[in-house]
């Protein structure tokens, strides 16, 4: 196994800064006034392609891979064993996976006609987003602790290489052909429903049950994200000077970001399958953001234009469940209005922010106002060196 490098830096600011921005990105999107208006690049692509909102889930999943490799390089050049940082890992998923079931689950209640009852177990989404992390956060440490990077880039490639090899050669049974075209008819869409069970996927796939973003057979290529942000981390972790650093990164993801186009002309860029195309595209573009903060915060000391992310990435995960929680409280209370019962959160909507100008104006005046509120929660937390870890 070859020996890893520890960083010769203080912390990364720049590395907060882009979690931060990611997390931003990620709360911003997922909180409109209402979906039925909201602009073009705050939405996922429909299907084939890609729009600035589908490079948020994969980034943060970049920044897992990074934050893994500097983390775990101190805590071994501290003396920590491996076998007590996998059990960290383990657990520290298993908390992840936890907060996920819980935000699906989450209100526990329903209220129907003035009626409260408990939620239906039986409906309850398995996968979702924090249930990704903690899969991909487990095998990315696991390889890293325990194989070579040699190994850990050919594990990478092989993924991407083979993924793609399946999603274009394995029929998909029942329809006897291979299908990516239909999101309910691909080859991850049935292994879903004859594993997990129709409800226990994504209720707002159309129609309801039928496949899931966050499917069985599409973390396999969101672990090659993962393993992108590894590599990413031994270059920062690594003796070179910071221009260095910042050149490798930077090359790489231009590398990386023109083979993803290439290789979409074969096997197109989808968020929802996570091809191969778009886990190198995504990775490219990554690399480019991080290797820029890099350079412009880490070298060159410009920090106050971006302190604002740093805030919000010191408790990335925290505001993120806490901010679906809310939101999803705010969406199951309801209160009376002009035309009978309605969610708070539209009550709020409609009252506050309709006004302000058109439906697509006032539904992102809603999502800024909701992430500078959080940021508010965020700075009072970071003013009071008050950081939750998972």
């Amino acid at each position: 196994m070859e020996p890893t490098l520890v960083a010769r830096s203080p912390r990364l600011v720049s590395l907060d800064a882009f979690r931060g921005a990611t997390i931003v990105g990620m709360i911003l999107v997922n909180n409109p006034g209402t979906w039925s208006a909201i602009f073009a690049p705050l939405k996922h692509a429909e299907w084939h392609g890609w729009t600035p909102t589908d490079l948020v889930f994969p980034f943060f999943l970049f920044i897992v891979g990074v934050s893994l490799v500097l983390a775990f390089d101190r805590a071994l050049a501290r003396g920590a064993s491996r076998g007590d940082l996998l059990r960290k890992a383990a657990v520290r998923a298993a908390w992840l996976f936890g907060f996920g079931l819980l935000m699906a689950l989450w209100p526990f209640f329903t209220y129907d006609d003035g009626v409260v009852g408990l939620r239906d177990l039986s409906m309850l989404r398995i996968p979702g987003v924090l249930q990704r992390i903690a899969v991909c956060y487990l095998a990315a440490a696991t390889l890293y602790l325990y194989t070579s990077r040699r190994t850990l880039w050919t594990v990478l490639w092989t993924i991407l290489v083979g993924y793609t090899l399946v999603l274009l050669f394995v029929p998909v049974p029942v329809l006897g052909r291979p299908e990516i075209d239909h999101p309910g008819s691909t080859l991850g869409a049935w292994i879903d429903r004859v594993v997990l069970g129709t409800n226990h996927l994504w209720g707002g796939a159309v129609p309801p049950r039928t496949w899931d973003p966050e499917g069985i057979l599409s973390t396999f290529p969101a672990l090659a994200t993962t393993l992108f942000g590894v590599w990413a981390g031994f270059v920062l972790a690594s003796a070179r000077t910071a221009d260095r650093k910042a050149i490798v990164l930077l090359v790489g993801g231009f590398l990386l970001l023109c083979l993803g186009y290439v290789w979409a002309l074969a096997l197109p860029l989808n968020k929802a399958l996570w091809t191969s195309s778009y886990a190198v595209f995504t990775a490219g573009q990554a690399l480019l953001a991080l290797g820029t903060l890099f350079f412009v915060v880490d070298i060159k000391g410009w920090r106050r234009g971006v302190q604002p992310f740093v805030v919000y990435g010191m408790n990335a995960i925290t505001v993120f469940v806490m901010s679906g929680i809310v939101a999803k409280l705010l969406g199951a209370w309801k209160v009376m209005g002009p035309d009978g019962p309605r969610s708070l959160q539209k009550a709020i909507f409609e009252t506050v922010f309709v006004p302000l100008g058109p439906p697509k104006v006032a539904s992102l005046l809603y999502a800024l106002v909701w992430v500078t509120c959080w940021y508010g929660v965020l700075l009072w937390m970071y003013r009071r060196k008050v950081f939750i870890k998972v």
